[in-house]
């Protein structure tokens, strides 16, 4: 992670909430500097895009998720072993505060893009910021 001090603040805060509301917030403030005919800072644009890609392929992963466990689940010995890990990934947790593992997972990632950003960092994930850094001309 580059940390970079010369990020202002309302550009981390942005960036912060641009993972807090599935990309949104970065969304908002990309039209609100075109309309001002401003070009946003590399690192608005980094975090912004990749909160959308992070949504985007989380919400194809879990309908293709959905579309094999309903395939599967025909299949009349597999569908008990899908049934248990189902569960397993989706049953509520007492040491998770009754989250399942998925959910803790999910927040997990959500947080660490978060903080960073607020940091003024530009957070790491492996493969997908690899294709933000070359959609934003970062590297």
């Amino acid at each position: 992670m580059k940390q970079f001090n010369s990020v202002h603040i309302i550009e981390r805060i942005i960036s912060a909430a641009t993972y807090l509301t599935a990309g949104m917030a970065g969304f908002v403030w990309l039209i609100i500097a075109v309309l001002l005919k401003k070009r946003p800072t590399q690192f608005i644009l980094y975090h912004t895009f990749q909160s959308i890609f992070l949504y985007i392929a989380y919400f194809i992963f879990f309908e293709l998720y959905k579309l094999v466990f309903i395939i599967i689940a025909k299949i009349p010995i597999i569908n008990a072993v899908m049934f248990m890990f189902n569960n397993f990934i989706n049953s509520p947790i007492t040491l998770l505060s009754g989250l399942s593992l998925l959910q803790a997972f999910t927040s997990a990632v959500i947080l660490y893009l978060a903080i960073t950003a607020f940091m003024g960092q530009y957070s790491y994930i492996p493969w997908v910021s690899d294709i933000i850094n070359a959609n934003t001309g970062r590297k």
